[in-house]
């Protein structure tokens, strides 16, 4: 995949553009939050059925830590996320690039995890990039492949809540 490194002109748009590029937008968010709030069945009904997941724990590292295919195998992974007192995605700058029902995107986000251990909590902050195929179906975009790219992890110590 290749990403546009500056931006666009935009001044060609149609209104239909437009409406995909929110829509793909909604799209990322709708996973941020979905996470956050544990709605497992939302975040698994933005992916495709044959959608591919990698993680890549190490960004720098051409294999992935784990490979998860088709919307079902996503259940434990997005399950997992209850072991967490909390947990909250700043979704930060993307971009996508175009091919009339399909797109390609890379995403930043500052993922917060609250982990409790009796009276100690603590945070792990992970700073990902999300490298994304969309796709188009009905009307609807989709994620087709997700590429959860781990660039660094700071965990320390929380204060009480």
């Amino acid at each position: 995949m290749t990403f546009p490194k500056q931006r666009s002109g935009h001044t060609d748009l149609t209104s239909q553009e437009i409406a995909d590029r929110l829509a793909i937008r909604e799209l990322v968010d709708a996973y941020a939050h979905c996470a956050d709030r544990r709605d497992v069945e939302g975040q698994m009904s933005l992916f495709t059925a044959d959608t591919q997941f990698l993680v890549f724990m190490d960004s720098r590292s051409a294999d992935p830590t784990q490979k998860i295919y088709g919307r079902d195998g996503l259940r434990p992974v997005f399950e997992n996320l209850s072991t967490y007192q909390a947990t909250t995605h700043f979704n930060d700058q993307s971009t996508v690039t175009w091919e009339q029902d399909s797109a390609t995107g890379v995403s930043y986000c500052l993922a917060h995890h609250v982990k409790a251990d009796g009276p100690n909590r603590s945070l792990m902050i992970a700073s990902i990039r999300y490298l994304d195929h969309f796709v188009k179906m009905d009307g609807q975009w989709y994620f087709k492949q997700r590429k959860l790219m781990v660039d660094w992890i700071d965990n320390r110590p929380l204060g009480a809540g």
